[in-house]
C-alpha cells in the first residue's frame, strides 16, 4: 500500500509528525489555501492513501483525483469545505478530531468577548495616538450579563465552564442536543432560537456551518436581540449575513462583534469590516496553540491509521457515517 498522507496547508505537529513516522508512513503538504486544482494535482503526483483537511475544498473531484484515497481526517471538527456526501458515495469516511481544540477555541471566544466589550483595541489606539480619553468615558461590566450559546458541543460546554468563572448567565440552543447536556454545562435550554436570541446580551456562536445554519444571525436575527448587545463567533464565518451584522452596529443596535472567522478566507482587502472599529478581528486562529495542536495533530493521523488498519473508531467521529456506501473501501468496523 501507497504509504502517503496528503496535508493541505501546513507541518503538523511534531508530535504528529513523529506519529506518522513511526508508523512508516510520510507527509506530502500542499501550499496554504490552495485552490482545488492544486489540491488535485498533488494528490495525483503523490497517489496519497490519506488527506489532512486543514486548508482549502475537497470536492467529488479532487477525490478522484487519488484512486487510493481511503480516508479524509478533518485537522479540527468544521467540514463544511468537505464534500461529505462526494465522499460517502465513494466510500470514504470522513472523520474529525472530536474536542480535541475545545479549550483552546473557548479560551479564544472569552478573549474576543473581553477585548470587545471592554473597547481594548479603540483604547489602545487612542493612547498611542497621544489621547487620554478617561474623560466621558464609560465601561460595561460582563458580571451577570446573559451569554446566549448557539450550539452546546465541546467547545460550547468548554467556554461556558471559563464563563461562569466570570459570573455570565449562560442560556443555549440547541434542537440535537441531550437534556442531560444542558444540565451539566450549568445551562438553561432555549426551546426555540427566538427565546434565546431575545435575551442574549452576548451571542456567541458553537455550531456547524450547513444549510440550515447558513446566515443564521442575519438581519431579523440581529432585530431580535436587545439593543447593546455583541456578536462572538468562533465558529465559521458564513453563519452571519456580514452586511447585516455591520449594518446593525453602524446603526447602534449592536454594540460590537468580535470575529476569528469570516465568510470568505481570508477576506478581501477592501472588506467593510477593517474600518469599522467596533468589530475585533482574528485570522481564524482560535485553534491555533502549540497545545491543541498537538492534540487535533495526533487525533487526526492516528484515526487515519485506524481507519487504514480496520480498527475501530467511535461514531462520534465520522462526520459522514450515514452517507458512506455500502461498499465502502474501510474494513466494516468503522463506527462501531
Amino acid at each position: 500500500m501507497n504509504k502517503t498522507i496528503l496535508v493541505t496547508g501546513p507541518e503538523l505537529d511534531p508530535s504528529a509528525a513523529k506519529l506518522v513516522a513511526e508508523q512508516g508512513y510520510e507527509t506530502v503538504h500542499t501550499p496554504p489555501y490552495a485552490d482545488s486544482a492544486v489540491i488535485s494535482e498533488y494528490l495525483k503526483k503523490t497517489a496519497a492513501v490519506g488527506v489532512v483537511s486543514r486548508m482549502g475544498r475537497l470536492d467529488a473531484d479532487v477525490m478522484d483525483a487519488s484512486p487510493n484515497l481511503r480516508v479524509i481526517s478533518k485537522h479540527g471538527v468544521g467540514v463544511d469545505n468537505i464534500d461529505l456526501a462526494a465522499a460517502g458515495e465513494r466510500g470514504i469516511p470522513v472523520i474529525v478530531a472530536t474536542g480535541a481544540n475545545a479549550v483552546s477555541v473557548a479560551e479564544h471566544t472569552i478573549a474576543l468577548l473581553l477585548a470587545t466589550v471592554k473597547r481594548l483595541l479603540p483604547l489602545d489606539t487612542s493612547l498611542r495616538e497621544g489621547r487620554w480619553e478617561k474623560p466621558g468615558f464609560l465601561g460595561r461590566e460582563i458580571y451577570g450579563a446573559t451569554m446566549a450559546m448557539i450550539g452546546m458541543g465541546a467547545i460550547a460546554q468548554a467556554t461556558a465552564r471559563i464563563a461562569k468563572g466570570l459570573g455570565l448567565e449562560l442560556i443555549g440552543y440547541d434542537p440535537y442536543a441531550s437534556e442531560g447536556l444542558f444540565t451539566k454545562a450549568g445551562v438553561h435550554r432555549c426551546a426555540e432560537l427566538n427565546e434565546l436570541l431575545a435575551k442574549a446580551d452576548v451571542l456567541s456562536l458553537h455550531c456547524p456551518l450547513t444549510e440550515q445554519t447558513r446566515s443564521i444571525v442575519n438581519a431579523d436575527a440581529i432585530s431580535k436581540m436587545p439593543a447593546g448587545s455583541y456578536v462572538i463567533n468562533t465558529a465559521r464565518g458564513a453563519l452571519i449575513d456580514e452586511a447585516a451584522l455591520l449594518s446593525a452596529i453602524q446603526s447602534g443596535h449592536l454594540a460590537g462583534a468580535g470575529l476569528d472567522s469570516f465568510a470568505v478566507e481570508p477576506p478581501a482587502a477592501d472588506h467593510p469590516f477593517w474600518t469599522e472599529p467596533r468589530i475585533v478581528m482574528t485570522p481564524h486562529i482560535g485553534g491555533v496553540t502549540r497545545e491543541a495542536g498537538a492534540r487535533v495533530g495526533v487525533e487526526a493521523v492516528s484515526g487515519i491509521f485506524k481507519v487504514l488498519d480496520g480498527a475501530p473508531i467511535g461514531p462520534e467521529r465520522i462526520a459522514n457515517r450515514a452517507l458512506l456506501a455500502e461498499n465502502a473501501k474501510p474494513l466494516a468496523n468503522v463506527g462501531e
